[in-house]
C-alpha cells in the first residue's frame, strides 16, 4: 500500500466535500477524463505515421451493474502505464491534459493537427469527484501499444495500490483504454446513491453535461418488442412482449452551435430550441455569433415567441448555458445577460474560459464583461433588425418583451437610453398604431417642442380624457401608455435625442459631402396631465389670468371647500369639452401617484400636488359663480366635489368617497325641476341640508314636513 502525496488526503478530503457543490457532476468529469485520454490517441493517430488505427472506433462506454452496485466508464483511449497510473492519479492536482496541452503548444512539427485536438481538462482534480459518490475507485488502464495492464485502486482515506493485472482483463475485449469501475456508497438516510443505478438516470447526466463531447458515448438502452407469434396462432392468442437491450449513442457529438450557419436549416435550429429549452412554440428570432481574437467562443442565441409564464416573477432565473470545450458548465450563466434582455436563450461555448477548480464557475469576470458585452451588442442589432425589416413580428416580440427594455432605463437610472430607447414603441393616438419615438419626433409638426404622452391603465379611456382630445385638435400626436413602468422609464430618460434623416435631393447626390450633417435634437416628455403643456396661445393665457384674478373668491371658495383633495384650484388656459379636469404639479404625476399607492403594503405613500383646472368658457363655472355670488355654500360645495369627482374618473383615478360621490349625484338628481333657474336665496334654502358628504335629504320642519316639497316650485310646473 502507498500513501498519498504529503498531505493529500486532507486536500482529497477538502476536494470531496467542499469543492463541488453537485455531486452529480462525477460522470461529466469521468466522461471529460475519457474524451481527452481518447483526444490524446487521436491526435498521436495523426501526428505519428508509425501508429494506425485503421477503423477502429474512437468511443466511450457507460454501463452499470445494479447488482454489485458499480458504474463503469470505459475508453478506447491512449490509456497509462504504471508509473502514468502512480504520476496522473496518485498526485492530487496533477493534470496530465494540461501537460499534454503544454507540450503540444511547443511542438512545432505538430502544427498540422494541433487544431483537431480538444483537450478538456486543466486541474488534475476532477477524477477525485467520483468519491463523492464511491466508496471505492478501480481503474483498470492498459497503454496503447502495451503488452502490460495495470490497476489503480483506492477508498479515498487511506492511500492508493497500483499493481499489474491480466493484459485481457478489459472490457468488451479492447487491447488498449482505460476502464473506471465506482462502488458506489451505501445509502444513508437522506443520500441516496441508488439514483444512479439506473439507465433514466445516467441517460439525463450523460444529456445534460456530456452531449456534445466529440466522441460518442455508448450505453446498453433497453427497449420493448412483441415476441413473434406463434404459427399458426390461436384464435386466443394475446400478444407478448419482452425486452431487449441494444447499444446507443446517447450523446449529439457535434454542437449545433459549431456547424455553420448556411450549413443549418430553420427546421433543425427550430427542433435544437425546442428540445433544449422545452418551448414548443418555436423561436421569433435566431441568430449565431463566433468571437476570434484571445477570447475565441461560438453563441447560439434565441429570441422566443412567447413569454414565459414566470418572466417577470421573482422566481425566474436568466441566463445562457455555458460550455467549455462541448462540456456544460453552467446551465444558466446570469453574468452573460443583462436584465433587460433575460428572455433571450441559448448557448456560449468557449475553450478559453478561465474554471474554478470544480469547473462549476468562473475565474475571470472579466472574460465574462467581455463575452457579455459583444453578445449585449449583437441582441440590440437584432432586435434593430427585426424593428425596421419584420415590424409585425416586432411588434409581436415587444407585446411580451417590451416591458423588460422600459425596466432597463428605469433600472440604470437613464444610463441605458441610449441602447434602448429607440427600441420601444407605444401607441399613437394620432396614428391609430404602434410607432417608435424616432418615428413620433419625425411626424411632428413644426413647432411642436415635446413629446406628449398621456398614461393611465386603459387606453380607449386615455383617448376620451378631454385634455388628450384638445392636445390633438391642436395638430399634436400625443402617446398612449397602459403600462404602470412607461412613466418612471420616461422620467429616468428625462429627454429624447433624435437625429433626424439628412434630406438630400437626387440632384444633390453628387454634392452629398457639401451637405451638413443634420443636428440631433433634444426633445423632452411632458405629460398631458402635467397642467404645463404650454399650447395655449399667449392672448389665451392672459384671458385666464384676468379670469382667476377677477374670481379669486371663488377659487378660494372652493380649495376651502375641497381641503386637502386639492393644493389649488385654477382657470385653465386650455379649452377643453369638459368643465374641469384635474392635473399635477411636480415631479409626481397623477399616474405615478396611482401606481406607488398599489405597492405592498407599508410602502411610503407619495401623492402627486393635484390641481383642479377650470374651464372658463363652460356653463358650469357661471352657476359656480351665481352660487359663490349668493353665498349659497351648500350648493357651491356641493358642485365643487361633483366637479372634482367627476375629473378624478375622467383622469382614471380612484374618487375619495365613492359613497359620497353617489350620494351627492343623488342629492342633484332628487332636485325639483327648475331648481337651477331658482332665484339665489330661495335656491339656498332648497339645499340647506346639501352639505358635502352629508346623506340626507333637504331638512325637514319640526312638523316633519319637507320644506323643499311643501309648495310649488316657480318655473317647475308643480
Amino acid at each position: 500500500m502507498r500513501t498519498f502525496k504529503t498531505e493529500s488526503k486532507k486536500l482529497l478530503d477538502l476536494m470531496i466535500n467542499s469543492i463541488y457543490t453537485n455531486r452529480e457532476i462525477f460522470l461529466r468529469e469521468l466522461i471529460s477524463n475519457a474524451s481527452d485520454a481518447v483526444d490524446k490517441l487521436h491526435f498521436k493517430d495523426l501526428a505519428d505515421p508509425s501508429v494506425d488505427l485503421g477503423q477502429t472506433e474512437l468511443s466511450i462506454r457507460v454501463g452499470f451493474d445494479k447488482d454489485a452496485r458499480t458504474i463503469t466508464i470505459s475508453d478506447t483511449g491512449i490509456g497509462m502505464t504504471a508509473e502514468e497510473l502512480d504520476r496522473n492519479l496518485g498526485t492530487i492536482a496533477h493534470s496530465g491534459s494540461q501537460e499534454f496541452k503544454a507540450a503540444l503548444a511547443g511542438d512545432d512539427e505538430a502544427d498540422g493537427a494541433k487544431s483537431t485536438a480538444e483537450i478538456i481538462g486543466q486541474f488534475g482534480v476532477g477524477f477525485y469527484s467520483a468519491f463523492m459518490v464511491a466508496k471505492k475507485v478501480r481503474v483498470v488502464s492498459r497503454a496503447f501499444g502495451s503488452d502490460e495492464a495495470n490497476v489503480w485502486e483506492s477508498d479515498g482515506m487511506a492511500g492508493y495500490a497500483v499493481s499489474a493485472c491480466d493484459a485481457d482483463v478489459l472490457l468488451y475485449g479492447r487491447t488498449w483504454g482505460t476502464d473506471v469501475v465506482l462502488t458506489l456508497r451505501d445509502n444513508a438516510g437522506e443520500e441516496d446513491y441508488d439514483e444512479y443505478l439506473s439507465e433514466w438516470k445516467l441517460r439525463e447526466l450523460i444529456s445534460k453535461y456530456s452531449n456534445y463531447v466529440r466522441y460518442p458515448i455508448q450505453m446498453e438502452v433497453t427497449h420493448s418488442r412483441e415476441k413473434p407469434a406463434p404459427d399458426p396462432k390461436p384464435d386466443d392468442y394475446k400478444p407478448e412482449w419482452e425486452d431487449y437491450t441494444e447499444l446507443e449513442t446517447i450523446n449529439s457529438m457535434t454542437p449545433i452551435w459549431r456547424r455553420k450557419k448556411a450549413d443549418v436549416s430553420d427546421k433543425e435550429y427550430a427542433d435544437f430550441y425546442e428540445q433544449t429549452f422545452h418551448d414548443y412554440n418555436g423561436p421569433a428570432r435566431t441568430f449565431t455569433l463566433h468571437a476570434e481574437g484571445t477570447l475565441e467562443y461560438d453563441a447560439l442565441l434565441f429570441i422566443p415567441s412567447e413569454a414565459p409564464f414566470d418572466l417577470y416573477s421573482r422566481d425566474y432565473e436568466k441566463g445562457l448555458e455555458l460550455y467549455s470545450s462541448n462540456v456544460l458548465i453552467q446551465e444558466k450563466c446570469a453574468d452573460l445577460l443583462p436584465d433587460y434582455y433575460n428572455f433571450v436563450r441559448g448557448v456560449v461555448d468557449s475553450a478559453d474560459i478561465s474554471l474554478n477548480i470544480s469547473r462549476e464557475t468562473l475565474q475571470q469576470t472579466r472574460q465574462l464583461k467581455a463575452m457579455a458585452k459583444r453578445i449585449e451588442k449583437k441582441i440590440t442589432s437584432e432586435l434593430q433588425d427585426m424593428r425596421d425589416n419584420a415590424r409585425e413580428d416586432y411588434e409581436k416580440f415587444f407585446d411580451h418583451f417590451g416591458r423588460g427594455l422600459k425596466y432597463g432605463i428605469y433600472a440604470s437610472y437613464g444610463m441605458k437610453k441610449d441602447d434602448l430607447a429607440d427600441l420601444l414603441l407605444f401607441w399613437s393616438a394620432k396614428q391609430g398604431k404602434q410607432v417608435t419615438l424616432a418615428e413620433y419626433a419625425a411626424a411632428m409638426p413644426e413647432g411642436q417642442k415635446a413629446i406628449y404622452y398621456a398614461a393611465g391603465d386603459d387606453r380607449d379611456r386615455l383617448e376620451k380624457m378631454p385634455v388628450v382630445k384638445s392636445v390633438l385638435e391642436h395638430g399634436y400626436d400625443v402617446l398612449l401608455m397602459t403600462q404602470d413602468v412607461d412613466e418612471f422609464c420616461l422620467m429616468s430618460m428625462q429627454n429624447y435625442v433624435w437625429m433626424p434623416a439628412a434630406d438630400i435631393a437626387d440632384a444633390d447626390i453628387a454634392d452629398a459631402d457639401a451637405h451638413e450633417a443634420p443636428e440631433p435634437k433634444t426633445i423632452e416628455f411632458k405629460n398631458v396631465a402635467s397642467g404645463d403643456l404650454d399650447l395655449a396661445s399667449d392672448e389665451e393665457k392672459k384671458q385666464a389670468e384676468e379670469t382667476a384674478d377677477a374670481n379669486k373668491a371663488l377659487l378660494d371658495a372652493m380649495k376651502a371647500a375641497l381641503g386637502d383633495s386639492v393644493n389649488k384650484v385654477a382657470v385653465s388656459p386650455l379649452e377643453t369639452e369638459a368643465p374641469a379636469v384635474i392635473s399635477a404639479e411636480g415631479p409626481v404625476s397623477l399616474e405615478m401617484e396611482r401606481v406607488l399607492s398599489e405597492g405592498p403594503e407599508g410602502t411610503p405613500q407619495v401623492g402627486a400636488q393635484r390641481v383642479l383646472e377650470l374651464n372658463a368658457s363652460h356653463p358650469v363655472f357661471e352657476k359656480l359663480k351665481a352660487a359663490q355670488e349668493a353665498g349659497d355654500t351648500d350648493k357651491l360645495n356641493l358642485m365643487s366635489s361633483l366637479l372634482l369627482d367627476q375629473a378624478l374618473l375622467m383622469a382614471g383615478l380612484e374618487v375619495k368617497d365613492p359613497v359620497a360621490f353617489a350620494q351627492n349625484v343623488c342629492k342633484l338628481m332628487a332636485l325639483p325641476c327648475g331648481w337651477a333657474r331658482l332665484p339665489p336665496r330661495r335656491a339656498a334654502r332648497i339645499t340647506r341640508g346639501f352639505v358635502v358628504g352629508n346623506p340626507g335629504f333637504p331638512e325637514r320642519h319640526p312638523s316633519g314636513s319637507r320644506r323643499a316639497s311643501s309648495r310649488a316650485v316657480p318655473g317647475s310646473g308643480h
